[in-house]
């Protein structure tokens, strides 16, 4: 299968991941623990992507996502095999899946205002206490001080908050998988650290957004405590 970007260790898949998954990784006798870790951001089953815009006009510029139907529902099934494939796991949104009990959530507190979640969780198989994050990320208000971040994906997370959760991992993590990419914050996180990374994404316009993101270079970060 021919990947839709690969550059220094980081690779882009355009399709289903679990198509892509399953042919490269099915009956190879390869898959069993195939990368170090998943860290990924799969549908939360509550169509936060089929409006195609998110926040009113009223304060500021409504921001126009494309509209789809990909998260209309959970996406179990993958998400269970592209378990099987990492030793380590990170999961945001885990808490609308039917995953085992954990010691440790990640909680990124968006220092939110109105209807909006005040957090979102993730859950890992990591053996460490639950941590948290407060990094702002209100609409068009983001966290002080930090460069501001162009929104491109209706549920996109900041590149600081995949970097934190990333450095939750243990330090011998070196490949990275995100079966569901969206606009590519998990692998130009990856790429932050020196990791591996490979993302899948079913459609073909995030995947062009996160080549570009990609192509732009990964100057040092300093992560948020």
């Amino acid at each position: 299968m021919t990947p839709y970007y690969s550059e220094s260790g980081i690779v882009i898949y355009h399709g289903d991941c679990r198509e892509v998954l399953g042919h490269l990784y099915e009956g190879t006798g390869q898959a069993h623990r195939a990368f170090d870790l998943l860290l990924t951001d799969p549908p939360y089953g509550i169509n936060a992507a089929a409006k195609g815009t998110i926040g009113t006009s009223k304060n500021a510029n409504v921001t126009e996502y494309i509209a789809s139907t990909w998260d209309a529902q959970t996406a179990d099934e993958p998400l269970a095999f592209a378990r099987t494939l990492c030793r380590h796991q990170i999961i945001f949104g885990g808490n609308y899946y039917h995953l085992p009990p954990s010691s440790c959530w990640l909680v990124w507190d968006k220092d939110n205002t109105g209807d909006f979640a005040d957090c979102e969780l993730a859950w890992t198989n990591l053996k460490k206490a639950v941590r948290k994050l407060t990094y702002r990320w209100n609409g068009m208000l983001q966290q002080p001080g930090r460069p501001k971040e162009k929104r491109q994906h209706p549920t996109q997370k900041p590149e600081p908050v995949m970097v934190w959760a990333l450095g939750h991992a243990p330090q011998d993590v070196r490949t990275v998988l995100d079966p569901f990419m969206g606009s590519g914050t998990t692998l130009v996180a990856a790429k932050r650290l020196g990791k591996t990374a490979t993302g899948i994404e079913l459609n073909e316009a995030y995947c062009e957004i996160a080549a570009k993101r990609l192509s732009q270079g990964a100057l040092n970060l300093e992560m948020p405590a």
